[in-house]
């Protein structure tokens, strides 16, 4: 079996298409409606493995139609993840208020919550926290980190949490070039006291957030020294007498400094995978995945209520770029479906400026076998093959039904070679923690 995956596999160089086009003018499609049931309820509903059936059946039907149409985190050591985890896991286990308020909100006849916010996963620690957590979070497993390696932490504290980027990289290339005078110049005392008071100090280091734990994880203290031809003294930054005897120490603190980034927590995926369901193009969103506040949520709804007005006026170009624009900006997040041929529907997070190749790779890890070819049709059946475009440029933005079609020649040779195949092309892993769309 293997063996013939593999002679398939290599097939492929003569069978692939050459790279896809980029779409013309991406445009946004209503999302699909459920099809209403017209047959009256039976006595008894159908069975599971009908449902699922039906549910395949339709989607292969579907898609016969429209294949006719167009410094590495790891080393943080163990010690964080105790002191974090514990009170991570505890939060996850309860929902919010505000979660449970979304849940019990939602609309009769609508699907409910598949995601009950936007999650983040905690390079440091690996505890997956909620979006208006994560900062919270960093910080704490930051904290926890000053205990095993002082100096990291420090340098993680001034690259994360100071937002102005080029101020930022300022102070940190005025800390280094005190550092760097140190090393080449360890005879010279004026190298070795920083004026606190300093207007260079002032205005490039003690206003960023990190700087001062820094100076003192890396050896130096603090001293009250006069002032030359004064009767007052000053405060002062004096690096330690035994800081001269490690020298090399400094210099590789000042390397880390330069060359760190800032600690981000990675968008978990929350990867779902649901069984066939006529429900499967029906979202129903928490606030997280809108760039927007309460109000001015509230304010776009009301908004809805004059589309159907602003549909029949006459409008230039211009003004519906500018509209696609601004609903471009609205969205931070989508909640993207794969429907499979089988009726299969993998569910994932995405940003709204991902492109297209963060999907692809998404699908493919879910497969048993990652090489088999396929592509993506977005709402009315709409090849999406330039996977370099983004999310909300092809407008599957915030939420999206898309349909899987596999390279049908490669199918057919799989076929035509009589090998029994596994009942779904989706990892076991993933079909042993199905769930039901509801």
């Amino acid at each position: 079996m293997r063996k013939f995956f593999q002679e398939i596999k290599a097939d492929l160089k003569f069978k692939t298409a050459g790279p896809g086009q980029k779409l013309s003018e991406p445009s946004r499609v209503p999302k699909e409606k459920p099809k209403a049931e017209a047959a009256p309820k039976p006595r008894q509903g159908p069975t599971d493995e009908a449902q699922m059936a039906a549910a395949a059946a339709l989607a292969r039907m579907e898609l016969k139609t429209k294949a006719k149409l167009p410094p590495s985190q790891e080393a943080i050591k163990n010690q964080v993840r105790k002191e974090l985890m514990a009170e991570a896991a505890a939060g996850e286990r309860g929902l919010p208020t505000e979660e449970k308020d979304l849940s019990s909100s939602a609309t009769e006849g609508a699907a409910a919550p598949s995601v009950s916010g936007v999650y983040f996963l905690c390079p440091l620690t690996g505890a997956v926290v909620r979006k208006d957590e994560k900062e919270k979070h960093l910080r704490e497993a930051i904290q926890s980190y000053f205990s095993v390696d002082p100096v990291a932490a420090s340098i993680m504290e001034i690259h994360t949490f100071n937002r102005d980027r080029e101020r930022a990289r300022a102070g940190v290339e005025t800390m280094a070039k005190y550092l760097d005078n140190i090393y080449l110049h360890p005879e010279e005392e004026k190298y070795r006291k920083i004026k606190l008071q300093n207007k260079v100090f002032q205005e490039r280091i003690s206003c960023l957030e990190g700087t001062h734990r820094f100076f003192q994880a890396v050896g130096f203290e603090t001293k009250m020294l006069p002032v030359p031809g004064q009767e007052t003294t000053e405060e002062y930054y004096v690096l330690k007498e035994e800081m001269l005897s490690r020298l090399e120490d400094l210099k590789d603190y000042k390397e880390q400094l330069l060359s760190s980034e800032p600690v981000r927590a990675q968008l978990d995926r929350q990867l779902c995978l649901f069984q066939p369901s006529p429900a499967a193009a029906r979202f129903e969103l928490p606030n997280d995945f809108y760039n927007l506040t309460a109000e001015e949520i509230k304010r776009e709804q009301r908004l809805r209520t004059e589309a159907v007005e602003k549909a029949s006026m006459l409008r230039t170009r211009a003004m519906r770029e500018k509209e696609e624009q601004r609903e471009m900006r609205k969205y931070n997040y989508t909640l993207l479906r794969v429907r499979f041929p089988d009726g299969y529907i993998l569910q994932g997070t995405f940003y709204a400026r991902e492109s297209l190749s963060a999907l692809y790779s998404f699908v493919r890890e879910a497969l048993r076998e990652d090489w088999l070819p396929f592509e993506l049709l977005g709402p009315g059946g709409l090849k999406l093959t330039d996977e370099s475009l983004a999310f909300n440029e092809c407008g599957l933005v915030p939420s999206a039904l898309l349909t899987l079609a596999w390279d049908t020649a490669v199918m057919e040779d799989i076929e035509a070679a009589g090998e029994e195949q596994p009942p779904s092309p989706l990892k076991p892993e993933l079909l042993s923690r199905v769930q039901t769309l509801s």
